[in-house]
């Protein structure tokens, strides 16, 4: 492949909680079948993830989600990334959300086999690194399920 030129990237996002969402969003599309979160906030304090779904998640199936989440992070699976042509994952993932002035390559984020998608942001190397995930409150409204997550003991460099 030619030399890899990405887009400038804005935000400097806090890695354990930026991964800790991509766990959460591959998580509930797997278990849900919701897509990825259609709006998310991802802040080093608290962070919410907004998914279409037909009808609330029960608690038990948020502590599942959560208890799920907590499992991947304690298998310490590796983080790491691959750049492809644009062209070439066209049919894999939805091009539609990257800007309109987006490079040709494009980075793709693997969270172990749980997890991959495009994104430009900072992660951590292993999911270990996430701390412990706890889904502090969730509320679902109109065909909306928001979730509202905190880490706890995340690893700090």
């Amino acid at each position: 492949m030619d030399e890899v030129k990405l887009n400038e990237h804005n935000k400097q996002e806090f890695p354990p909680m930026h991964t800790a969402e991509h766990l959460l969003n591959g998580l509930m599309d797997k278990m849900y079948g919701c897509g990825r979160a259609f709006s998310a906030h991802i802040e080093r304090q608290k962070s919410k993830l907004d998914f279409s779904l037909p009808q609330a998640l029960s608690d038990d199936q948020i502590r599942n989600l959560e208890t799920e989440v907590n499992r991947i992070i304690d298998e310490d699976v590796e983080v790491w990334t691959e750049f492809v042509k644009q062209a070439d994952v066209a049919q894999r993932f939805n091009l539609n959300r990257l800007p309109d002035d987006a490079s040709e390559t494009v980075r793709i984020v693997h969270v172990g086999n749980y997890d991959e998608c495009l994104c430009i942001g900072l992660h951590v190397a292993h999911t270990a690194q996430i701390g412990r995930l706890r889904i502090s409150s969730s509320r679902w409204q109109d065909g909306v399920q928001r979730l509202v997550f905190r880490l706890e003991n995340p690893q700090v460099d």
